[in-house]
């Protein structure tokens, strides 16, 4: 039976979802209209060293450090932490939470590469920072990036013995998550709205699917 406590919290997970999903839509919508392409423009541009655009601001080293960063959130590393965390729950008793982490993660990605493909839009004009192979909006290792650290934050959350510790956990899942998307938009491969873009929906997605899973367990108490 569903506690009035659990109904409440799901309603309000799904008011999340709903808000964060208008908002990726709405921002699709300015960026197909061409309203956002001044701000991308001007943020990118800040970002490069006048007169040549693929050079990021900053010290080499710097440079290099975001590239280490950005790759926090490649399809590569994610995806071999999300092996490496499912086999540890299965290990530790938790086959339904590894399946869980597999399956958002997965279908993350799946819904990433389908937007791409859908809307198309080009990448920056900066060449000479990072290879990419796809489409830029949404940015694909922003929304994976919050679908999968999102998720372990949250795992790593519900297992702490204290609320401190717990928000210690989300807050480091929160900004790890931010920093791949900022790298990727000083990295110039990205525009902001691409990565803002893929924040929302990531984290749209991450807690789509907990709700699923709130109300599969809620059916099998019934």
């Amino acid at each position: 039976m569903i506690s009035i406590g659990q109904r409440g919290r799901f309603w309000l997970g799904v008011g999340a979802v709903v808000s964060l999903l208008a908002g990726a839509g709405l921002l699709l919508d300015e960026v197909l209209e061409g309203a956002t392409k001044a701000f991308d423009t001007a943020i990118l541009l800040a970002l490069r060293t006048p007169g040549n655009l693929s050079d990021p601001i900053g010290p080499p080293w710097f440079e290099e450090a975001a590239r280490d960063v950005t790759a926090l959130g490649s399809f590569t590393l994610l995806f071999a932490l999300v092996a490496f965390v499912a086999v540890y729950l299965v290990l530790h008793g938790r086959p339904r939470n590894a399946l869980f982490l597999v399956v958002s993660s997965v279908s993350g990605a799946v819904l990433s590469t389908l937007l791409k493909i859908a809307i198309d839009r080009p990448r920056p004009d900066i060449t000479g920072t990072a290879r990419v192979f796809t489409a830029s909006f949404p940015s694909g290792h922003a929304l994976i990036s919050a679908v999968v650290f999102l998720t372990i934050g949250v795992f790593v959350a519900r297992a702490a013995s204290s609320r401190i510790l717990a928000i210690y956990s989300l807050c480091c899942a929160a900004l790890i998550t931010m920093t791949v998307g900022l790298s990727r938009i000083y990295l110039g491969v990205h525009y902001p709205t691409d990565v803002i873009a893929g924040w929302l929906i990531g984290t749209g997605w991450a807690l789509t699917c907990w709700l699923v899973v709130e109300v599969m367990r809620g059916r099998r108490r019934e």
